[in-house]
């Protein structure tokens, strides 16, 4: 799944974040609550982990910010308010679920798979597909033309940021951000060498290619 952790406490968000990344989610964290919202238009996300208290935009307002936009993925509020006026409140506020600090990992994990089964968690949201190349994100599976690609986890990031943007033209510093979270361009060709090697395993063993090179401009994931 692809996850949007908006938490300011940035040790404890590096631990969450190795954590979910390790059982196979793409974790993207912010510790601003106005950064997390503006990121949060910008970008599809399957689910949000968002602390109560946050610089830029506090986590109730967030909440209320994503729904008022029309984005309905799940959120799972993470706070030290364990009253239960605070609990209703998030939960009237758009949260789908709520855990105390301090907290085990596991059972944050639990919780993040107990709400990617809800019938409102659809399929078109953790299986993309462009032409007959298919990623299941639950599972983290490739398959172009029912045959399986082994992807690294760093290809399967990038393959996923094209995926959920095919049809537009994604630019390096674009690719950059989403997927090795740089906020400038370092002068690197880590995006080139990426393309290049997924390309060899998504489009080279088959006759059409998907991934575009758009000159001057980026790439593109396109049938």
């Amino acid at each position: 799944m692809k996850i949007l952790l908006a938490e300011d406490d940035l040790e404890m968000a590096e631990y969450i974040r190795k954590a979910l990344s390790e059982e196979g989610h793409s974790v993207d964290h912010l510790a601003n609550g106005r950064d997390a919202l503006n990121r949060a238009t910008m970008q599809d996300y399957d689910l949000f982990v968002v602390d109560r208290m946050m610089p830029g935009l506090d986590g109730l307002s967030l909440v209320k910010a994503l729904r008022a936009a029309k984005i309905d993925a799940p959120v799972i509020f993470l706070t030290a308010l364990n009253g239960i006026e605070d609990r209703v409140e998030g939960l009237e506020a758009g949260a789908d679920d709520y855990l105390v600090k301090p907290f085990a990992i596991a059972e944050l994990s639990a919780r993040i798979q107990a709400l990617s089964r809800r019938p409102g968690l659809r399929s078109e949201d953790t299986v993309l597909q462009v032409g007959d190349l298919k990623m299941d994100l639950l599972n983290r599976v490739v398959t172009r033309a029912g045959q399986v690609i082994e992807l690294q986890p760093r290809e399967f990031q990038l393959l996923e940021t094209l995926m959920r943007r095919a049809g537009r033209v994604q630019t390096k510093t674009m690719l950059l951000e989403a997927v090795w979270d740089f906020h400038f361009d370092p002068n690197t060709s880590v995006v080139e060498t990426h393309i290049s090697r997924l390309r060899s395993k998504i489009d080279k063993p088959f006759e059409t290619p998907l991934l575009h090179t758009i000159r001057g401009a980026g790439y593109m994931m396109r049938a």
